[in-house]
């Protein structure tokens, strides 16, 4: 058991490294390339020898699977949180604003209608899926900005929106899977109220704990208390202990926290961070090819079943409906060309944290023996590829 668990350990990180390469040599963006070999290796292995070369349900085990994804995620959000300017919010401030309320309300709602009439959803569900897919995300978004090269202001939105749209689709879509297994346990709805108090106690516990992390670096960097070989690895370990502790006081403000702590490190002027930075690059890459291959991976034969005619059509609504709906209603009265618009309409992908989230959600919903649960899966990936 041990070998098995070493040899599907050595192939995760063998193929997440080997596709990143690919994927530069063939000018492709990488998240197509590791969602291939995660199918490989998963479903479509399973479809032709009966098992698949990589299991991470057996792997991990379920118990272990989801804090290993959850802790990589966070990692993730605060790297990318090392990467937001304050500076680059002068002129692009009001639109960042519009695209993570009126832009998030407005694709939950048409997300969710679509679901509900073309996939076939339950409302609760549907609710759900559509919160999920709000989110875009720094593992989609940044690489797609280095290929794509639009014009700094274009491409300050989309970094800043993909940065902070993560953790507000992520606490959206606990509170809505919290109020379905509420409401399937007790046969009765949350109010408003309980609504508006677990938004307000995800932003405060965040905030609380990022303002202490931060502290926890800048302060001991500052006093030079720390060596230069042990300051990336304590920032890591710092980030880590803030989205557990913050977590731990409100379900999924974690994201919320190092998301905070990386902007408040990456715009402070007490201690220079650059090292850090790098540092935190590489080890993003090695987690975002890691993490690609194995939730693809766990997708099985009959996931893929789910899909039908009515899937393709949410699909295509998404990307040529909701998305351009969301953009126009979020730049009214800023100035921008038709032009800027359709291509910040046109750049929406969805990344790590829905896969992460969604696949999460489906293996508690499913334990629940939640029905239509096994649908969201399926209809998540298919809008990432």
């Amino acid at each position: 058991m041990n070998d098995h668990l070493l040899i599907g350990l050595a192939m995760i990180l063998a193929m997440g490294v080997g596709a990143q390469w690919l994927s530069w040599r063939l000018r492709l963006p990488a998240i197509l390339v590791l969602l291939l070999c995660g199918f490989i290796v998963g479903p479509i292995a399973q479809a032709w020898r009966g098992t698949p070369w990589v299991n991470p349900n057996e792997l991990f085990g379920e118990e272990l699977l989801s804090p290993i994804v959850s802790v990589a995620v966070a990692i993730i959000l605060f790297e990318g949180g090392l990467s937001l300017k304050l500076a680059e919010l002068r002129l692009i401030g009001r639109i960042v604003r519009n695209l993570v309320t009126i832009g998030v309300a407005t694709s939950w709602v048409l997300g969710a209608t679509a679901a509900y009439f073309l996939i076939g959803l339950d409302g609760p569900l549907a609710l759900l899926l559509g919160a999920i897919l709000v989110v875009t995300g720094p593992t989609v978004i940044i690489p797609l900005l280095r290929q794509v090269r639009p014009s700094p202001q274009v491409g300050s939105v989309l970094k800043w929106e993909g940065m902070l749209i993560d953790p507000i689709g992520a606490m959206l879509a606990v509170l809505v899977f919290e109020w379905i297994t509420t409401r399937s346990s007790t046969g009765h709805d949350h109010n408003a109220t309980g609504a508006l108090f677990a938004i307000t106690a995800t932003f405060f516990t965040g905030t609380i704990c990022a303002l202490i992390g931060a502290l926890l670096i800048v302060v001991p960097l500052r006093r030079y208390w720390i060596p230069d070989y042990l300051q990336s690895p304590a920032t890591l370990a710092v980030a880590v202990l803030a989205f557990a502790i913050s977590n731990h006081f409100q379900a999924e403000s974690g994201l919320l926290a190092v998301t905070v702590m990386g902007l408040i490190l990456a715009n402070q002027r007490y201690v220079t961070i650059q090292h850090i930075v790098e540092f935190k690059e590489n080890l993003r890459v090695l987690l975002i090819s890691s993490l690609f291959i194995i939730l693809a991976a766990r997708l099985e034969v009959n996931d893929l079943k789910q899909l039908n005619w009515g899937s393709f059509q949410f699909l295509l609504l998404t990307i040529v409906v909701i998305r351009p709906i969301s953009v126009w209603l979020s730049t009214i009265g800023s100035g921008w060309s038709w032009q800027k618009k359709l291509l910040v309409s046109a750049i929406a992908p969805r990344g790590i944290v829905a896969a992460s989230v969604t696949s999460i959600f489906a293996i508690r919903l499913l334990n629940q023996d939640y029905t239509g649960a096994e649908q969201l899966v399926p209809h998540t990936f298919l809008v990432i590829v």
